[in-house]
Order: C-alpha cells, then structure tokens, then sequence
C-alpha cells in the first residue's frame, strides 16, 4: 500500500480545510490536503451554496485570506466574463444580484478561484491535493493519532497517509469517529447545557439539523424542459407534516424568526423580492447583449430541507435512504414547479424552469454533495453556548462573551433549520439573533487527542451555537487557526493543549495569527450590534 508522509495531514477539502492548507504551507510546513469530491470548496462549491456573510463583509470581520478569495471570485467574473462597463466597474460585484449574499456566484468560479490561491504551493511541492479521496481508517497510539488510510474512490485503490498534526476538516466529522476521538451529536439536553433553547428532556443525538440538494436553475419561457417524474414524486406530492403549515410542495414557507406563515412564488416580478432572485448566481444585464434570460439560480428553498432522518451517527444503509430520499425531494420539488405549481399569472406550471447540470458538474444535476448544516462535534476543552452569544440568553449583558485566547471571529444569527428530531418528529426552525462573536482556542482542543485538531464545523460549539459558528467565513476562519495552530506547535516544539495554558504561548500565536491577517476581536462599534447579513 502507497505511504505518505508529510508535516500536516488535512483530511478534507471544504472550506476549512482549504484555509487550514494554506496557512501550513505559507509557514512553511509540507502539507497533504484530501477531498471526498472532484471539486475543493465543500459548502461553496460541492455543495452549491453562496456565502452567507454579515453586513460587514466588505470592509472588516474576516481573514486576509478570505477576502483575497472573494476578491479573485470578483476578478475572474471581470477577467472571463464579457461584463457591461457598468458591472465591470462595481468595486463590490455582485454577479448574481442574489439578495442572500452581497457576492452570489457560480459554484465553479469559486472552484477556479481556490485552485489559484492554492496554485503556487502545489506547484512548488509543499501542497499536495488528493481529489476523490475519502477518509476510511484512522491509526491511534494512546492520546495521538498517527495515520489515516484513505480510499481513492476513482480507483478503489487504498494509501495510508501520516503526519505529526492530522486536522479533520470532513463536511461531517467523519475523523473524528474513525479515530475514535470523543465527540457529540444531534441535540443536547439543556439540563447539561442550560442554554434556553436546548432540548427540554434527554439529549438527542440523531436531532440533527435537515441537510438540502440543491440545484441550478435557468429559465426559458415558451419552451419545455420538464424533467421526467421522480420516482419518489407521489410521496413528496402528499406530503404534509404536522408543524408544517401547508404541503412541503407549495409556495408557502415559514418565516424563521417569528413562525408565521407566509407565501411566496418563484417569479413575483412586481415585488422587490421573489424566490428566483433569493440565490441568484448569474444576472442576465450584467452580461454585454445580456439579460434576465441568462439568470441562473440557485435552489436552497425550504420546499428541499430534509428532515425525515439523519445521516450522521446511523448505518451506511440508513444513510443511503436518507440521501436517496432527499435528492428525490430536491428532484420532486423541480417537477412540481414546472408541471403543477400556481404561477404568478394565474396559470399551472413553469416547464421553462430548467435544470442546469453543467453549473453543478453532475449528470443528475444535483449537487456533488449535500449541504450539511451539521456535524459531528468535538467533546472539547471549551464549549461555546448560548449563554455566550446569545442576545436574549446573555440578558443584559450587551455584546459577546470576550474570550482571551481567541483565535478569531463572525457574525451570524443562531439559525437552526427544521431538524430531524427523535420519538416526537421533525421540530421547527430554531432562529434568534446572537452578538458578533468571538472564537475561542479552547472550542478548538479535543478533550483527550493531542495532534488531532477540528478544522471545520465541527468544533466545541452545541446544536445550538453551531447555529451561528457554521457559515462560509467562520468556517474558513476556523480551518486558517487550525493550520496556523499546527505549524506553530511544529515550529515551537509545543503541544497545542500547552499553548492554550501558558500565556506567554498564546500571545506568540496570536500575533502569528494576526501576522496573517487574521482579526481577534470586532471593533468596539460593532462588539454591541445585532445585525447578521
């Protein structure tokens, strides 16, 4: 069997492992960073999800690595594209006019984008990038971790890859389990958390957040693009479920904040605001001789949320169902727009709503991957709670908890979509506002492994505080310490538990971090601020 060896070992290529390759090899370090799919960029790219971000994207609250990657998406929409004067000269180009993000974009561009940022270490040998590789044994001695084999799904061919620092950056934690490395799943129960809006009984740990395929869309008046019926159709044509107010299939929705009911199409052109241009990726004017005709969108609608089961802590079989059943969802919901929906003029269907494989790279037009809101999670030296970002669970304390020892920071609110609950069902949205928020080096140190560090969404946060801690540019922020934290303790000689408890360490890092761009704490303006896109 095929050995590697190198100096950082980063088992997943979302956008914390990503962050977390970069930073080791911009220290120096010999780096071996592995991906499940063909593509780099996990939520932003596989998964086909634009950045959900905070208002103050633009200017503050993010690393200097992450605006250089929103930076080269802008540029290579100003260097590819044939873009109007007008949109060429937006100094924050938006190409989708998307109105859930100040930068909607097309999966694939975010793919060229992360391939330049990473093109010169790869090209010098400190970088290597194992596409199609998937996590499926994990060596251990005592309190460490010292290889990982891993499955090229291409070949069936197996290598085992080692290092002195592995970082799981997997969508789901799966290291964390192959390596047997304490974590948590699902919900946990408020008598162990106290957090107000945690389970009132028994933790749950396949409570798990709903996960969504998603898709691309164009559309094409007068003409017909229907896809054939889903073999799941009559199911998810009937279904209905309890907490819901009306069938999934519809036009209604649920707002998140307050649970109220409330209805809206996917083309409503005489309102400010419609489905179609919720995630919209591509806008038609922006293009020379361009116009709403070239629109692409991008499906992450409530209508695809899954929430009939879990995928992370049951059998391989159960998953299987799962994911099965949820492409056929996303699948279902995209006939029922072209073949029966109510449209906005009075009549039935959109069979000009066309599916856009080529966008996503997939031959069933889905995304390569779902999108996981949620994953397993670290049991760790600290765990961030409601209790430190929450707005009302903080009382009247104005602003986050400051943490000494934090290694960045993000703004999001508490945002829980329907989960997939237990004995009782599905429960509803979860969504309150929380403070800008730090994160803590604690919520990064596994309770016991002492070279296995989290570098994605699975850090020492709850089912609630996840909530918050698992959007684009935290996620990227987490991997970037992660790394940085890894070359560091090579460079020093130190353990990252012994960082963490000497201060003299911890400044040191910290300045590292700060070196590289990274920013600890919000400014004093913002700290008190509830807004959150």
């Amino acid at each position: 069997m095929q050995e590697l060896n190198c100096d950082v070992l980063v088992i997943g290529g979302g956008l914390g492992g990503v962050a977390a390759a970069l930073a080791a090899v911009r220290m120096g370090r010999q780096v071996v960073l592995t991906e499940e799919t063909d593509w780099l960029g996990g939520q932003l790219t596989s998964q086909a999800v634009p950045p959900d971000e905070h208002p103050w994207i633009e200017q503050f609250g993010c690393t200097a690595t992450y605006r250089r990657l929103r930076d080269t998406i802008r540029s290579y929409y100003r260097r590819a594209y044939p873009l109007t004067e007008s949109a060429r000269a937006t100094e924050y180009l938006n190409p989708g006019q998307g109105v859930v993000s100040r930068l909607c974009h097309e999966p694939r561009v975010a793919v060229a984008a992360i391939d330049e940022l990473l093109a010169p270490h790869r090209s010098s040998g400190r970088l290597q990038v194992l596409l199609q590789h998937r996590p499926v044994a994990a060596e251990t001695e005592g309190d460490r971790v010292t290889s990982v084999r891993l499955l090229d799904t291409g070949t069936g061919r197996e290598l085992t890859a080692s290092a002195p620092y592995i970082l799981d950056a997997t969508e789901d934690g799966e290291l964390l389990e192959l390596a047997g490395v304490e974590h948590v799943t699902g919900s946990e129960s408020r008598a162990d958390t106290g957090e107000p809006h945690a389970l009132d009984g028994p933790a749950q740990p396949l409570d798990q957040q709903s996960f969504t395929y998603c898709f691309a869309l164009d559309h094409r008046p007068g003409e017909n693009h229907t896809i054939d019926r889903p073999r799941m159709y009559g199911f998810w044509r009937d279904y209905a479920p309890d907490f819901w107010p009306a069938p999934l299939l519809s036009w209604s929705q649920v707002s998140p904040e307050k649970l109220f009911r409330y209805e809206k199409n996917v083309f409503e052109p005489d309102r400010d605001f419609d489905l179609w241009r919720f995630r919209r990726i591509l806008h038609g004017p922006h293009l020379v001789e361009g116009d709403a005709s070239r629109d692409i969108t991008l499906v992450n609608w409530q209508q695809v949320d899954y929430w009939l089961g879990p995928v992370i802590g049951v059998d391989a079989a159960e998953r299987e169902r799962h994911l099965d059943a949820a492409k056929q969802l996303s699948l279902s919901f995209l006939y029922w727009m072209q073949t029966e929906a109510p449209t906005h003029d009075g009549g039935t269907g959109y069979p000009g709503l066309r599916l856009r494989p080529d966008v996503v790279d997939t031959a069933d037009g889905l995304a390569k991957y779902p999108y996981l809101r949620e994953s397993r999670r670290i049991r760790a030296e600290f765990t961030v709670t409601e209790q430190h970002v929450g707005v009302a669970a903080r009382g009247e304390l104005e602003g986050a908890e400051e943490f000494r020892d934090s290694v960045g920071i993000g703004s999001y609110r508490i945002d829980l979509h329907p989960s997939t609950g237990s004995v009782a069902g599905p429960r509803q949205y979860i969504d309150v506002e929380s403070w800008p928020f730090q994160i803590p080096l604690g919520a990064l140190l596994p309770v016991r492994v002492e070279n296995l560090l989290p570098a994605a969404k699975n850090i020492g946060t709850t089912h609630i505080t996840n909530g918050c801690y698992r959007l684009h540019p935290v996620e990227w922020n987490i991997g970037e310490a992660a790394g940085a934290l890894a070359a560091y303790c090579l460079e020093t000689g130190s353990a990252p538990r012994q960082v963490h408890a000497d201060p003299v360490k911890l400044d040191e890092y910290q300045k590292l971090l700060t070196d590289l761009g990274i920013e600890l704490s919000w400014p004093r303006e913002v700290r008190t601020q509830k807004k959150y896109n």
